[in-house]
């Protein structure tokens, strides 16, 4: 029969493995390491310190200590692992143990000492002092040796499991908060995870999609591009020849919402395979390109556009010039002139959609430079209503500025952009005709101008989108009317280059006033 300390060895190494094996509290192992350690060798006290990713010792289980006694057990394992950096001189370790021991316990005649190793690293230390003073056997030694390795792998195992679990709430928060959809599906397309921005994109919440089939989450109104179900029938995403990785699949359409409301998204589904080759897990990132598609729309109506707004002055000018220049025909001398006043006219024109094409582009790679000055806008109102008089025979204009308008700080060119955009909207979506109010108004700060129509008006829901470069307000007049939606947007930035904001107020078919500060 194996001697009574062996057996309770034995059995104090079987609860620790235990212990290690059922969980990866590292303060429950340390505390079952120290208790045995204690019995074994018939210590009254014990202690475990560990080292820091910064190389800091610090006690992390005691027995047989008041707490009270920890900060100057601490400052003493200062001076002991400082000072023993290059190797332990036996002398010296004896000495500061010793200290430490009186420190505690004046009884206390005698401490083992065995450093805690992994892979040749040290993790911690552990000590045990007793009230007697014999020299320690060597199976004394070997029964400290046992828990201190026990306590090293304890120490390895739940660093490790610090580690990961700390890059696992890492991961997942920065799944969850990602502003990208992203989902993970089981080998059986089943959900397990769904963050929440997928649940805002597709209607479901997070809990009632868990659990479910993707192709019942996941519901197409529309497919253009690639689809999941039949990739996976054709053998997705296994590759025929050896040891090449997979692909991933890349998946666009219209997503039918919960709701029963589309949004365009684009599903880009990696896959994760096991060691031995076979499909584990989907991993799906859900991306909104709604806002992609609109851009992507605006720009292409944008080139067409331009393409006609370019075309047709150039198409009328080349058709005047080639009728003045037929050798075959002599032209009166008033029709000669007005032909070349619409050629005047239609390069005119020309020049202006060019200069704005210029000025949009300039806007997005530098700030606008203003050439400022002295400005008179009630003058320059008065000039610019003058000028857009003479093209039109069914609208009125009126001036409403009070006397003694001031002169603001600005400058006149770009501001008399603002008003022939401004003004020749009002024209042209007063189809009808109607009256054109330039009017001002002035405080102890700002200036206002306003330009208001009498015409069809702006819907609600698109007045704050009449500003964005390229947009047009979507309706039949619209269609009719020549523009290339750069107007406003040139508009807003001269005024806020000025220091300035523009707004709209506007109601289907009542007509729309423009306002726009300057500072005085």
């Amino acid at each position: 029969m194996l001697p009574d300390f062996r057996v309770r060895q034995r059995d104090f190494l079987l609860e620790i493995s235990r212990a290690m094996t059922a969980q990866l509290d590292l303060g429950e192992v340390l505390r079952l390491v120290l208790k045995a350690s204690v019995v074994m060798l018939a210590g009254q006290v014990g202690l475990v310190a560990l080292r820091d990713a910064d190389g800091q010792y610090a006690f992390r289980a005691t027995l047989g200590v008041d707490t009270g006694q920890l900060p100057d057990l601490d400052v003493r394992l200062d001076e002991l692992v400082n000072n023993s950096s290059y190797g332990y001189d036996r002398e010296f370790l004896t000495t500061k143990l010793n200290q430490m021991a009186v420190s505690i316990d004046r009884s206390l005649r005698q401490s083992l000492f065995l450093p805690l190793v992994i892979r040749e690293e040290p993790v911690g230390l552990l000590i045990v002092f007793r009230s007697y003073g014999i020299p320690a056997t060597d199976n004394d030694l070997q029964i400290l040796q046992s828990f201190a390795d026990q306590a090293a792998i304890a120490v390895h195992n739940a660093q490790l499991y610090a580690r990961i679990d700390q890059e696992r709430k890492r991961l997942a928060a920065t799944l969850e908060n990602s502003a990208d959809g992203v989902m993970i599906l089981d080998r059986q397309l089943r959900i397990l995870g769904f963050n929440r921005a997928l649940a805002r994109m597709a209607g479901w919440s997070v809990q009632e999609a868990i659990g479910r089939s993707q192709a019942e989450v996941i519901t197409w109104q529309r497919l253009e591009r690639g689809d999941l179900a039949q990739a996976i029938a054709e053998g997705w995403p296994f590759r025929t020849a050896e040891d090449e990785p997979a692909d991933t699949l890349y998946v666009e359409g219209d997503l039918l919402r919960r709701d029963g409301m589309t949004l365009s998204v684009a599903i880009t589904y990696a896959p994760l395979l096991s060691p031995e080759g076979t499909l584990e897990n989907i991993i799906a990132n859900v991306r909104d390109i709604t806002n992609f598609r609109r851009a992507q729309e605006m720009q292409n109506v944008f080139i067409s556009t331009v393409s006609h707004e370019l075309k047709t002055p150039v198409a009328i000018i080349k058709g005047y010039a080639g009728t003045l220049r037929r050798e075959d025909a002599s032209w009166d001398p008033q029709v000669v002139r007005d032909s070349l006043t619409v050629i005047e006219e239609e390069a005119d024109r020309l020049t202006g959609l060019i200069e704005n094409l210029l000025a949009a582009s300039k806007l997005r790679a530098e700030r606008m430079r203003l050439d400022v000055g002295d400005v008179q806008m009630d003058k320059l109102a008065e000039a610019v209503v003058e000028r857009f008089s003479t093209q039109t025979s069914t609208h009125d204009f009126e001036l409403q500025f009070p006397p003694d308008f001031p002169v603001i700080q600005g400058d006149e060119v770009r501001l008399r952009q603002v008003l022939d955009n401004l003004v020749s909207n009002a024209i042209k979506y007063s189809p009808d005709g109607g009256r054109v109010t330039v009017g001002g108004e002035v405080d102890d700060r700002m200036v206002t101008i306003f330009v208001r129509d009498q015409g069809i008006g702006i819907p609600e829901d698109e007045q704050d989108k009449v500003f964005d470069r390229f947009y047009r307000v979507d309706g039949p007049i619209s269609k009719k009317t020549k523009g290339t939606g750069l107007g406003l947007y040139l508009v807003r930035a001269i005024v806020e280059a000025h220091g300035g904001t523009i707004r709209v107020k506007s109601k289907t078919r009542s007509g729309s006033t423009f306002y726009f500060t300057l500072p005085l």
